[in-house]
Formats: structure tokens, C-alpha cells, sequence
């Protein structure tokens, strides 16, 4: 008797014979990403440079998601979905924070022995970044321009662009709720920026001073704000990382380093929780 049929015969024993790939390479495509990894220096660190930011790219793939997945519940007045979704994306923030702790202790040395592999990358190029940051409220078209060549990414960026954010799909909830959200605000241009406006604080306000009766409204506030201080933190912390390995030198791709990272750090998220609660 085969020692395979054996094996089979024994149920404890998981079926292991499988024509062409497993079940679970066709499924979760290992082999793609175990083998996306092609270095450009002889320096050892470069590996974990590059396989670090390529799970971040992954995590910003699943957080695109859950807040594209969540605007989506609150334009359809499903509330506990989208507080769902948000919740999903906190676990899902703390692990991408985390992605910087095989890189917060580099050196200038050892970050130069491999920064030059990177020419003109730079991680302000990461399109899904761009998306995520877009879902945050902070558009800027000059932020398509480095995907011109790429006709895909270009035409996903653009559309992201021009929908509603997160936020904006929180303030016409709110508006549909009866709150005096200003009309402007709900039909402002989405491809700009979003700024803070003192009406959109006094709603905050106003909803958090009555807990009982606004309780589904806070309790979406506070999840956002949760999400607005992860997103804070992992701003932090890359300035932080990119401090301790480069100091002020200029950053690859023409970006200002530290300087830029420094601007990112200090503007919040959800601009008017914050603000809110000094009126409460």
C-alpha cells in the first residue's frame, strides 16, 4: 500500500494532494506576493524596508475599503454597517501603526546603505494612500499628477476626487437627522479640501450635550474620532521613523522630508470633533 493512500485513509489527516496549485495559493495568491520583493541593493535591510511598506500598501488597500464600505452605509442611512466598518478599519489603523516598528530604529548608515534603490520613489506616490487620505477629506488635484502615466490609477484617483468623503457623508446624515448642517457645506466642492467650519462645530456640539437623545450620533462620533486619532498616530509616528533615519535632508521624489511630514502631523482629522468638545 502507497504511503499517500494511507494518509488519506486517516482522517485526521487533511487531503494533501491537489492537481497544480493548493486551494489556498489559488485563494490567497502567496506565491505572488512572496516573490513581489525584487531588491536593489547587496545591503540585508533593504528586504525589510520593502516587505514593510508593501504590507502597508496592503493595509491601505483593506482601510479604502472598510471607510469606502462605511460611506456607503451612511448615504443609505445604515448607521450600525457603517459603525461596523469603522470599527473593522481601528483593529486594521493599529496594525498598519504597527508596520513602522521593524523600521522607527534605523539609522541614517543603515537607511543610506539602501535609500538610494529607491531613486525618485517616495511613499507621497502611493495611489492607494492618495485614496485613503482623499476618504479623509484632504483632496488635492495636484495630487493626481504623478499618476498621468498610469491611466488606471489616474482615472480611480480622479473619481475618488470627486465623490463625497467620509466625513461629508457624515454631514448629510447629520443633515437628514434634522441638524442645521449649512447647505453650503453640503454642496461645497468634493474635489477640494475640506476646511473646518464653527456651524459644523456648534452641531457637534449640540449632539454631544444631549447623549440620550442623540446616542446613535455619538456613539458614530466617537468611533470617527477614534479613527482620527489612529490616523493622527500613524502620521506621528512616520515623522517620527523618517526623523531618526534621515534627520532634515530632503526626501526622496522631491518631497520635503521631515518638513512635509511635519505639515501632514499637525492637521487633524474630522477637524470639528475636535474642537466640538471644547463646547460641550
Amino acid at each position: 500500500m502507497h504511503t499517500e493512500t494511507a494518509m488519506s485513509e486517516d482522517p485526521e489527516t487533511p487531503n494533501l494532494d491537489f492537481a497544480g496549485t493548493t486551494p489556498y495559493e489559488d485563494y490567497v495568491k502567496a506565491d505572488v506576493l512572496t516573490h513581489a520583493q525584487h531588491l536593489l541593493s547587496d545591503d540585508p535591510g533593504e528586504m525589510v524596508f520593502l516587505v514593510t511598506t508593501q504590507v502597508m500598501e496592503l493595509w491601505f488597500t483593506v482601510l479604502v475599503h472598510e471607510w469606502e464600505t462605511a460611506s456607503r452605509a451612511l448615504r443609505e442611512d445604515r448607521v450600525p454597517d457603517a459603525m461596523d466598518a469603522l470599527k473593522r478599519s481601528m483593529r486594521e489603523l493599529e496594525a498598519l501603526n504597527a508596520s513602522w516598528r521593524p523600521l522607527a530604529q534605523l539609522t541614517p548608515v543603515q537607511f543610506n546603505s539602501y535609500r538610494s534603490a529607491l531613486g525618485e520613489g517616495s511613499g507621497f506616490q502611493s495611489a492607494m494612500y492618495r485614496r485613503m487620505e482623499f476618504l479623509l477629506g484632504d483632496k488635492s488635484k495636484s495630487m493626481l499628477v504623478p499618476h498621468t502615466g498610469a491611466p488606471r490609477v489616474h482615472a480611480e484617483l480622479e473619481k475618488a476626487l470627486a465623490e463625497p468623503s467620509l466625513y461629508d457623508e457624515v454631514l448629510r446624515l447629520l443633515a437628514r437627522r434634522g441638524l442645521p448642517v449649512p447647505r453650503e457645506v453640503l454642496e461645497r466642492d468634493f474635489t477640494r479640501r475640506y476646511e473646518p467650519v464653527t456651524a459644523v462645530e456648534e452641531v457637534w456640539a449640540a449632539v454631544y450635550a444631549e447623549p440620550d437623545q442623540q446616542a446613535e450620533l455619538v456613539r458614530l462620533g466617537e468611533a470617527l474620532t477614534d479613527v482620527a486619532e489612529l490616523v493622527s498616530r500613524w502620521r506621528g509616528d512616520h515623522l517620527v521613523a523618517t526623523r531618526r533615519a534621515m534627520g532634515s535632508k530632503a526626501g526622496t521624489g522631491g518631497s520635503a522630508g521631515v518638513a512635509w511630514l511635519e505639515k501632514r502631523a499637525a492637521q487633524p482629522v474630522f477637524p470639528e470633533l475636535w474642537t466640538a468638545r471644547g463646547r460641550v
